[in-house]
């Protein structure tokens, strides 16, 4: 099938598939596995595969660049240790517990241990969807647990893989110099690439250059980690933290809006297409199974599904034990949460993005040219996995998140609050100054102060609870009225565009001008 056919292929099939899941009340993954088996019945589909060294390099860097981009640094500082061994020291033991599952369901020692590295880690993309039902430090965990888990699991994966192909050896200096360099590699180069970055942001003027460079910085640090033999995942992750930090500093606002209109569009388009390319792999690997051996993989998907539950159950309460026995600083405790915090987390470990990737990845033959052993007992549990985990954890963590009755969170609110308070008052008191040394207007300055210290008492009352306060009721009246305004001046100049009166050129400038306009006063965000 031509390149072309299969994009369009993959973009009708995303968007059914996730059209379909909104009517229905279906979470859109398992539509859009279900679309890639129904395509996979088609010879030129199931026929069209990626080969597979290039899988991850095209999938995950734009997925872990946005997550890195838009997770909070200062959280993940503060629960660092947390991170830490759940991303290392979990994944580890979830990667050796479902590769002895699956070598007691017969498989052999290098496959069982691919397929233990491919369900290692949760996924960073799913964790979005829980935002709005956690508190942010629970989210910032789970989202920060799930970006360096990847560097872990790929490690193991490459070792697995390495070994079954006969391209590694196993002991205990080489593992470690793996993991080292899988590490220490990746941080540096994840170091490189975001300062080459901030340097190149700073003196690009362009929004469209600058956008450039933000879209070849993840594939870049990727492609510069796996030519070293350092892990890309963690280049990825480091380039995209740091920059998180300098780029509010340094990236100019017409950038900011181009990045925010791309991303989210290419991560939701990327994850996609996963899951529609592993549902063509699952109807082709079923097709490659034997009935006794489809049996066994089913089997396989039920007990590996639990294997990974009580694994991450177990993991949860005696890390948290071991670190109260060993720690009885003020500071953590503090940071102790209950058990049923505890089990939201234990449910909120999904398999996904990653895993897909890397099942997908899988190379199709050995180094003698015969074929990868098991590859398609392989593709079928991980996505039976992945399904089971988006359907079945996906019901019962609604439940588990009203049966914990997790205090609000509104940590968020009241920052937002603190800053724009803060921005303004300091705003007023320097008008001043600015208007003297711009020479401005005194009729301006009047007319700018007043607008600030409207706005700065509507903050005020909204922070203090007061909705029925004048201040935010004449807020309000003064939003509609402005969007309103701001409609009819679109449809002016679109009715001058009609009548000939004015080029499409001059219609495209205004309608950009006004869409910022609306987007700043509908409270529309930034990223960088």
């Amino acid at each position: 099938m031509l390149g072309l056919e299969l994009v369009v292929v993959l973009g009708v099939a995303v968007l059914v598939g996730n059209a379909v899941g909104q009517r229905l009340g279906i979470a859109p993954p398992v539509v859009l596995l279900v679309a890639g088996v129904l395509l996979g019945f088609a010879p030129a589909v199931r026929e069209a595969q990626l080969p597979p060294d290039v899988v991850l390099l095209l999938f995950l860097p734009v997925l872990l660049y946005w997550e890195s981009l838009t997770t909070s640094l200062r959280e993940i500082r503060i629960n660092l240790r947390g991170i830490l061994q759940l991303s290392t020291v979990l994944v580890i033991l979830t990667a050796w517990a479902v590769a002895a599952t699956g070598h007691a369901l017969g498989l052999p020692w290098g496959p069982a241990w691919v397929l233990g590295a491919a369900m290692a880690p949760t996924d960073a993309t799913a964790v979005g969807v829980l935002a709005r039902a956690l508190p942010r430090r629970q989210v910032t965990i789970l989202r920060a647990e799930s970006l360096v888990n990847d560097g872990t699991a790929l490690v193991v994966y490459g070792l697995a893989v390495g070994i079954t192909v006969g391209e590694e050896h196993l002991s205990i200096p080489h593992v470690g110099g793996l993991f080292l360099l899988a590490y220490g590699g990746g941080a540096a180069v994840g170091v490189a690439v975001a300062w080459v970055n901030m340097n190149l942001r700073r003196r690009l003027a362009d929004p469209l250059l600058g956008n450039l460079v933000m879209i070849l910085a993840p594939f870049t640090a990727y492609l510069l980690a796996e030519l070293v033999e350092a892990s890309g995942v963690l280049a990825v992750v480091v380039s995209g933290l740091i920059m998180s930090q300098v780029a509010p500093r340094i990236i100019q606002a017409e950038h900011r809006t181009q990045a925010l209109a791309f991303w989210p569009l290419a991560t939701f388009l990327i994850n996609g297409a996963l899951f529609v390319l592993v549902g063509v792999e699952l109807q082709y690997a079923v097709r490659d199974l034997g009935r006794a051996d489809l049996r066994d993989a089913l089997i396989a998907v039920g007990v590996i599904c639990v294997v990974l539950v009580a694994v991450r159950f177990a993991f949860l309460y005696a890390s948290t034990y071991l670190v109260r026995a060993l720690d009885r600083r003020p500071r953590q405790r503090m940071l102790r949460v209950g058990h049923r915090t505890r089990v939201v987390s234990g449910l909120a470990g999904f398999r996904g993005a990653v895993s897909l990737a890397m099942v997908l990845s899988v190379p199709q033959t050995l180094d003698s040219g015969e074929p990868f052993p098991d590859r398609s007992f392989i593709v079928f549990v991980t996505s039976g996995v992945i399904l089971v985990t988006l359907v079945v954890q996906g019901l019962l963590l609604p439940v588990a998140v009203r049966w914990a009755k997790l205090p609000p969170d509104t940590s968020v609110d009241e920052e937002h609050d603190l800053a724009e308070t803060s921005a303004i008052e300091e705003a007023i008191k320097v008008m001043p100054q600015l208007a003297a040394d711009l020479r401005s207007d005194p009729r301006i300055v009047e007319w700018l102060r007043q607008e600030y210290e409207a706005h700065l008492a509507s903050v005020r009352a909204r922070s203090a609870g007061a909705t029925d306060d004048p201040a935010v009721l004449q807020h309000q009246d003064y939003l509609a009225l402005r969007l309103a305004l701001i409609s009819h001046k679109r449809a002016t100049v679109v009715r001058l565009r009609d009548e000939r009166r004015i080029d499409d050129t001059v219609l495209r400038r205004l309608q950009a001008a006004l869409d910022s306009e609306e987007m700043r006063l509908s409270g529309g965000a930034t990223v960088e």
